[in-house]
């Protein structure tokens, strides 16, 4: 039986892994990157070792006070300087680095996103909440085609998630109660984190996002409003045309 849900007015997406394929296709760029540079690498673990490390890592530094605020941008850029150094790359400029970098803002969609997402639309205002920054955001939806009612980034925010200021600022540009908002998301420690600010939570798991080397729970939790295994399924539970 369909649950009501007339009191949710719009839709906040995790992006990175919930709505794009992130691992891979920034894999595909380093592959590119290393045959016209004539690197050598385990790009897999070379890009595991970029975002867990350098982005996710950073996030938690900025979050713990030991950093300041800085860009999804920033971070990526300053962990890939360090990853070419400890590697040894000759020849390879720092505006080929910056190239690379920019590889983050050129992610591919899953299968489902941009219909799944068109459907969603219909109903709510369907919104990023993420914590990329607003010209990576920009760019990416530019270039798979992702069709958003608004932009939200951390450094629009000012907080990166997990920490609740973000989720209620999210919901407050959007002009509505924190209950009025649900973020969508194939992270739990995200959904989580959003319920604790207000906003209710659907589970979409992405099995293929953290490829081979990380373990993710991908059960279900009853603690979540929804749970779908992609776009399409959460626009047929919520009633979306």
């Amino acid at each position: 039986m369909l649950r009501r849900m007339s009191e949710i007015r719009a839709l906040t997406f995790d992006v990175f892994g919930t709505v794009v394929d992130w691992r891979s296709s920034v894999i595909r760029h380093c592959e590119a990157f290393g045959r016209e540079h004539r690197l050598a690498a385990d790009w897999g673990a070379f890009v595991d070792d970029w975002r867990y490390d350098g982005y996710m890592g950073g996030i938690g530094r900025v979050i713990r006070g030991e950093a300041p605020f800085t860009t999804a941008d920033n971070l990526h850029r300053a962990k890939l300087g360090a990853l070419a150094a400890a590697a040894g790359w000759k020849g390879v400029s720092e505006i080929d680095l910056d190239a690379l970098n920019h590889a983050w803002h050129l992610l591919d969609p899953w299968p489902d996103a941009v219909a799944g997402l068109e459907r969603l639309r219909s109903r709510f205002v369907v919104s990023t909440l993420s914590n990329g920054n607003l010209s990576l955001l920009v760019d990416m939806a530019r270039h798979a085609g992702l069709h958003w009612d608004a932009v939200l980034s951390a450094d629009v925010t000012g907080a990166f998630k997990p920490d609740p200021l973000c989720y209620q600022a999210g919901a407050r540009f959007l002009g509505l109660q924190p209950d009025q908002v649900m973020m969508v998301a194939a992270h739990k420690g995200d959904l989580k984190a959003a319920q604790k600010a207000g906003l209710k939570a659907a589970f979409v798991p992405r099995p293929l996002e953290a490829g081979p080397n990380r373990d993710v729970d991908l059960s279900p939790d009853p603690a979540f409003q929804y749970m779908a295994s992609d776009f399409h399924a959460l626009a047929d539970q919520l009633g979306c045309p």
